[in-house]
């Protein structure tokens, strides 16, 4: 059997792909070959720019089934039979290191699906975690600029890290989350996901409700202490990403419970909670869990760059019976997702084959752009409407308007009855075990510790007092302990 022939770029043969051409025997090379250049002019442009957040991740492709009715809540098609299954493609990441950082670190992990519905793609954009350190989108680039490597020193600083949560008390409720034991999952096959935000379902009657999406991992929750993680960490920086790819290559494929919390959408004004808050929950004990599906993973990328790393997961990525909620960080990402991909990838990254729908076939009159492949014949139109039967639009919204009221101008959120920074953030303090708080007090303690500034200590400990007295005294006499060391 003969060996297939090694081609250029534009599909001509390579007569020798050893040797460079040159003027003679050991003389300078010629600009005229053409290969050395396009291969050389390819490899510099291999990398693309990495993400400003979730740089470092993991994905894999598998499927979701329906196992319970909820055609009460949503029409959403994908979710209208129990046994449909979808094809999805997941895409798990750490937040704030860059793409040559560590699996095993203290740190949020993104948990971003991706539905192949015959209505669309539908993507759920959330973490591990079921709140965010802050409420309103207008401050990610700041908190994201506390966390990431100081442009100074060149490495994450504990001071702009808790200087900047000094100034953010709704911070408290996500930094207990992190501090505590499930802040380093031991795997991504070990942890839950979130939709963190609250989202829109509308049936088919019109009725609207607000939800929460919870992914419960079926392997069961295993993490991992900081000295644990720092010596896997220093071991294997990929051994989540190692851990990910052979357990579905032993056929041990992962799978992830679907429940959503429901909330009719007249309840929502008067609950006690903002539901609409990213830095509150739900509590179970108001809105139940109720069960959806399961989602399985049981397929490897073949190529990590070409399906992970350009892995484009945009939150107003909506099919019918699903829409946004007046969540200010949801809304705000409807936005910069989508604006990050044509940054990075290009206006068309929606045409790359992860991001493709692949149940049904995207008819529009996009047109053009680097990389365009979007050629729709030589007579298609790219105007709508138009007289020569091209795609229409349908007339139904794809979810329940949302009522307004009020003036324009900058607000904050409204008050609900509970709303403070500090209560969840103390519930879920009183909920850990003795042995779970105190390797929560010693964590902040070692970070907080760090922190040059008395009076950036004390906003912190302020926050910890306000959220519970006890909580509150033991990180301060932890980090009084490790300052007088």
């Amino acid at each position: 059997m003969s060996k297939r022939v090694l081609t250029t770029e534009s599909g001509a043969p390579v007569a020798d792909n050893q040797n460079s051409a040159s003027a003679g025997i050991g003389g300078p090379l010629l600009l005229q070959d053409q290969h050395l250049l396009e291969k050389l002019a390819r490899f510099n442009r291999e990398r693309i720019p990495e993400r400003v957040v979730h740089a470092r991740g993991s994905g894999a492709y598998g499927y979701f089934e329906v196992t319970d009715d909820v055609t009460g809540f949503t029409y959403a098609d994908f979710l209208s039979t129990v046994g449909k299954r979808t094809e999805v493609f997941l895409r798990f990441s750490t937040v704030a290191d860059s793409l040559g950082g560590a699996d095993a670190v203290r740190d949020p992990r993104g948990f971003a699906v991706k539905f192949y519905t015959e209505e669309g793609n539908y993507d759920l954009v959330g973490n591990n975690t079921p709140v965010f350190f802050i409420k309103d989108p207008i401050k990610f680039p700041d908190f994201i600029h506390s966390q990431k490597r100081d442009p100074f020193t060149g490495r994450q600083e504990p001071d702009n890290v808790w200087d900047f949560w000094a100034h953010a008390p709704e911070a408290t409720h996500q930094i207990t989350w992190l501090m505590g034991d499930r802040g380093i999952p031991a795997s991504y096959r070990h942890m839950n996901g979130y939709g963190s935000h609250t989202y829109q379902w509308t049936n088919a009657d019109g009725e609207a409700f607000f939800v929460k999406y919870h992914f419960k991992t079926n392997q069961g929750v295993r993490s991992l202490s900081s000295e644990q993680a720092a010596e896997i960490a220093g071991k294997d920086a990929n051994s989540h990403q190692t851990d990910l790819l052979q357990a579905i290559e032993r056929g041990v494929n992962p799978s992830w419970t679907l429940y959503v919390q429901v909330m009719p959408a007249a309840e929502a004004a008067d609950y006690r909670f903002n539901p609409f808050d990213l830095t509150k929950v739900w509590p179970h004990q108001d809105f139940p869990l109720q069960r959806v599906g399961r989602l399985v993973l049981d397929r490897n990328p073949d190529n990590v760059f070409a399906e992970v790393e350009q892995a484009a997961f945009s939150p107003n990525n909506f099919v019918p019976g699903i829409g946004p909620s007046p969540d200010k960080m949801l809304q705000g990402r409807l936005f910069a997702y989508a604006d990050a991909h044509r940054y990075r990838l290009g206006v068309n990254h929606t045409l790359l084959a992860v991001n493709s729908p692949k149940a049904t076939t995207a008819r529009n009159y996009g047109r053009d752009g680097f990389m365009a492949a979007n050629s729709q014949g030589r007579a298609a139109k790219n105007y709508e409407p138009n007289s020569y039967d091209g795609p229409a639009e349908t007339g139904r919204p794809l979810s329940a308007p949302l009522a307004l009221t009020g003036h324009t101008g900058t607000h904050e959120a409204p008050l609900h009855t509970k709303d403070d920074d500090f209560f969840q953030a103390g519930e879920l303090y009183r909920l850990m075990s003795a042995d779970e708080k105190s390797r929560l007090i010693a964590n902040i303690a070692g970070g907080l510790s760090q922190v040059s500034r008395d009076d950036v200590i004390e906003k912190n400990l302020a926050h910890f007092h306000a959220a519970d007295p006890e909580y509150g005294r033991r990180v301060e006499e932890a980090v009084r302990a490790l300052r007088e060391d």
